[in-house]
């Protein structure tokens, strides 16, 4: 039996968390995971708690193309509610996501104590520009898609 990776892992777990997703344009998951590899918070895209589910009535923001339009689209993204859940953000160590984070959620990591973000899947942005240019240590890491 070969035992799965780390980040296998923990990408595998942010793809279970993306099926709970509300959002009828994209499904997305995140894993927050401190140093001691231990699982902290995690999230998915959806509307607000209390709000009609995408998925069921889509809001105005369905119709447009990934990335577009996100002003008329009411979800709130998977790292935003894995960061709501945390509840210490400067123990997080890695992020892991199955799209590459947005420039708002790029922003919210960077004012943690997050090192790295993990990601499988290409979102339209300039996240990674912005993190790169601030920080000293960590990446961005591509990982194949599970």
């Amino acid at each position: 039996m070969n035992r799965p990776g780390r980040i296998k892992t923990f990408m595998d777990i942010a793809y279970i968390m993306s099926k709970r997703s509300t959002c009828v344009r994209r499904q997305v998951g995140c894993v927050l995971v401190d140093t001691h590899n231990h699982v902290v918070a995690t999230g998915y895209n959806g509307v607000a708690s209390g709000m009609t589910h995408c998925i069921d009535t889509p809001c105005p923001g369905a119709e447009y193309e990934s990335g577009q339009g996100l002003d008329q689209c009411q979800a709130i993204h998977a790292e935003q509610n894995a960061l709501l859940q945390c509840k210490d953000v400067y123990n997080i160590k890695d992020c892991f996501v199955t799209a590459e984070p947005c420039v708002t959620c790029t922003k919210l990591l960077m004012n943690t104590s997050c090192k790295n973000i993990y990601y499988s899947e290409y979102y339209p942005g300039d996240g990674e520009k912005l993190w790169d240019d601030s920080r000293d240590i960590g990446h961005w890491i591509k990982v194949n898609p599970i």
